[in-house]
């Protein structure tokens, strides 16, 4: 990397980086470091010493010795350092938290040669370099228990800077807490913020406890394909890459719903899959192209007994995580303790607009949208208007967790027929906070009736609908087969992490969401440059001195550019032969040109 890239800050840390090696210490060893305890748990477990007794018979804190105290070996990235002359005082965090060290100059240096503290600890490692420290547990003076080093390790040589956040006066300055950036950096994010680690633990927790609630029920975790001839399953558009091998357009699935419900034609009784599902659409604080979701599909369930085992499930998960059965949202507590509140859709739809929308045709749905304000379009068909009228009417308005029952056929091509509502399919969406956490069938089984609905949504891709399903004629051939009554769901993690969470931005609880690529400020071409007169080895002090354009010279004095640039020059020592003041003028006069 060229020198005038890095910062004051980077330029120094690898001058330290080559001390170090010059010394014969190895910034980035290889060899296994044998680590014992975690700071989190020597403080837990730590046990004052008996007191002893002054010469007057006080009685006093027991002093700490390597006998009479725990060894540990530990190792953490040091997050600051106080240097006292002979002593000093540290923290290593590691993945647990923070411990102080304690590091005195003859104790990690018996010998006569002091290097190691004199040179390396005090002058040669910074905040966020990786040591390890062999020593006895103690507590210090003012209460605070801490390490005493017998031995220090470099681990890891740190060559950036971390943004370490400073309190003055009960204010903090320098926080890194620009979402853009924190999400950018995750690895940075999860060193110097507190409280994110623990975000990213408890989504484990969810992942954790649905697949050990899925397991004990006797249900087999699979794996599907990722890239699909056909992106089916769900009403959504596709991401499409191309598959070489085969020299034929791909699809990254939507969903895995048509690949599972082969699996219960072939003899599974219940499958489920926790995996990334991609949708070609819209990001926003809610919304993501790459997500994860789990589906589950159960032999000879219906969708009444699926709302029954998935609000048994939420509450168990809700309780892992936060030790009951309620989390707070931005001041609401909503409670995921069983039952849920169970509301057909159509009458969801007249209890907030006062329309009734069954029976209507699809120009009398288009009225009724108008009417409450909803924006649509004439490629909607029924399915599409009904689903746009309850989007933008009802759905932000249900808090607590809302079971929203029985959706028309032409919102659910892959649903069963409801058993005594014509029209009307055994479906269920599930929403909390306002957003669809889970979406529910009794699974359609009969192959011609399947047949037709796929046919019903080629019509609605004919009319521009980009998100209708494509047909699959592999899946029907496997309903052909014969499919037993089967109930699925599938539950976007991202969303529930969410909400076990109290997070409203996806980018929140996901370690690496999807970013736009990083805004690199505008810089002039060597070519462009060389055409005011300035050589290629120069261009690279112009950019050092700030000036990335041809155009930013434009203004300038000579003596001032001159000095800027050839400041540079001498500054990092690069030999470089300075130019003239009159160069520079016709620098800046091709400038202006």
């Amino acid at each position: 990397m060229n020198i005038l890239e890095l910062s004051e800050q980077e330029i120094v840390r690898r001058q330290s980086l080559e001390e170090l090696r010059n010394m014969g210490i190895d910034p980035y060893p290889a060899a296994e470091y044998p680590t014992d305890a975690f700071s989190t748990e020597i403080i837990e477990n730590f046990v004052d010493l008996p007191k002893e007794k002054d010469e007057e018979g006080n009685e006093i804190p027991g002093k700490a010795t390597p006998e009479n105290s725990r060894m540990v070996c530990i190792a953490g990235r040091m997050m600051s350092q106080r240097i006292m002359g002979k002593a000093a005082f540290a923290e290593i965090q590691d993945s647990k938290g923070r411990i102080q060290v304690y590091v005195q100059r003859d104790a990690i240096c018996p010998d006569e040669n002091k290097d190691l503290y004199n040179k390396v600890f005090k002058k040669l490692l910074d905040i966020g370099d990786f040591i390890g420290v062999k020593g006895y547990v103690f507590r210090t003076q003012t209460g605070e228990i801490s390490v005493h080093a017998m031995e220090l390790t470099v681990l890891s040589k740190s060559l950036k800077p971390l943004p370490i956040v400073k309190y003055k006066d009960g204010v903090a300055y320098d926080k890194f807490d620009d979402p853009e950036l924190r999400y950018r950096q995750r690895y940075v994010d999860l060193v110097v913020n507190e409280g994110v680690k623990d975000t990213f633990l408890k989504r484990a927790t969810v992942v954790r406890t649905m697949r050990r609630i899925l397991d004990e029920a006797g249900y087999t975790e699979v794996d599907t394909p990722i890239l699909q001839n056909i992106a089916g399953g769900a009403s959504a558009r596709p991401f499409i890459t191309h598959f070489n091998a085969l020299n034929q357009d791909m699809y990254m699935r939507i969903a895995t719903e048509l690949y599972l419900k082969r699996l219960i034609v072939g003899g599974f009784e219940g499958v489920y899959e926790m995996g990334k599902n991609f949708r070609n659409e819209g990001m926003d604080k809610t919304h993501n192209p790459e997500f994860t979701c789990m589906e589950l599909y159960v032999s000879y369930k219906d969708y009444n007994w699926m709302m029954n085992f998935t609000e048994k499930m939420l509450e168990e998960i809700c309780v892992a995580v936060n030790g009951k059965p309620e989390v707070e949202i931005d001041g609401k507590v909503i409670s995921f303790k069983a039952p849920y509140r169970r509301l057909p859709i159509l009458d969801a739809i007249k209890e907030k607009t006062g329309y009734d929308l069954n029976g209507m045709s699809e120009d009398e749905m288009r009225e009724v949208a108008k009417k409450v304000g909803v924006e649509v379009d004439e490629t909607m068909g029924k399915g599409k208007l009904i689903d746009e009228i309850f989007g933008e009417t009802c759905e932000g308005t249900f808090i607590q967790p809302t079971f929203i029952t029985d959706y028309p056929v032409e919102m659910s091509p892959l649903t069963k027929m409801h058993r005594s509502k014509p029209g009307l399919t055994e479906r269920f969406e599930l929403m909390v906070n306002g957003k669809e956490l889970a979406n529910a069938y009794s699974e359609l089984n009969d192959p011609i009736d399947q047949e037709e609905r796929f046919i019903d949504q080629m019509k609605l891709a004919d009319k521009g609908d980009d998100e209708a399903m494509i047909i699959d004629h592999d899946f029907l051939r496997a309903l052909q087969y014969g499919m037993p009554p089967t109930s699925g769901i599938g539950i976007g993690i991202d969303r529930l992490v969410m909400l076990m969470t109290g997070k409203f931005a996806i980018g929140e609880i996901m370690l690496f969401p999807q970013m736009k690529p990083e805004k690199k400020a505008p810089r002039s071409t060597n070519a462009e440059w060389a055409a005011v007169g300035v050589p290629e080895e120069w261009v690279p002090l112009f950019n050092k001195a700030g000036y990335y354009l041809v155009s930013d010279i434009k203004n300038v004095k000579a003596q001032k550019l001159q000095m800027d640039v050839c400041g540079v020059n001498k500054k990092y020592k690069l030999g470089l032969e300075n130019p003239k003041v009159d160069e520079f003028e016709s620098m800046i006069e091709k400038a202006n040109a």
